[in-house]
């Protein structure tokens, strides 16, 4: 990534389903640029969608008065991916699913996001606003410089 050694990219989004593709498209463009494998892209691409989904759907409760700020941190091994609302933020006590559950339908299939978006990225952490106000999730994926 030697011409782009620190780049930040911000992007605003009305709280309406659909949106989350936007912040997908965006973030991929970020991670071609800085040279991440095609998996690894893929991998951001979900991660950044579930968490813009769960800003519109749960921060701020599809209203449409109301946006989800994108940011994007372009440093030299790694991009960070900001995904704010104006939600309260997330219960740090959430119970992790049972997908065993999910799959036999004895547990609502839904509430796997935060799980998956661990999985797919290096560093995921919620962060809820003081006064209940701007709550965010922060991604970070590490570019893999022996994977190349």
């Amino acid at each position: 990534m030697s011409e782009l050694k620190t780049a930040t990219v911000e992007v605003r989004l009305p709280s309406r389903m659909g949106f989350e593709k936007v912040a997908m498209s965006t973030a991929a463009s970020v991670a071609k640029l800085m040279g991440f494998r095609e998996d690894r892209v893929e991998d951001l691409k979900t991660a950044v969608a579930e968490a813009c989904i769960n800003a519109i759907e749960h921060g701020n409760r599809l209203n449409e008065k109301l946006s989800v700020g994108v940011v994007l941190s372009a440093g030299a091994d790694s991009l960070e991916v900001k995904v704010i609302d104006d939600g309260k933020g997330m219960s740090k006590h959430q119970a992790k699913p049972d997908i065993d559950r999910k799959m036999h339908g004895e547990e609502d299939p839904r509430g796997m996001g935060m799980f998956l978006i661990q999985a797919l990225v290096d560093e995921a952490e919620w962060v809820a606003g003081s006064n209940g106000k701007s709550s965010y999730v922060r991604l970070v994926i590490r570019l893999d410089k022996d994977a190349e």
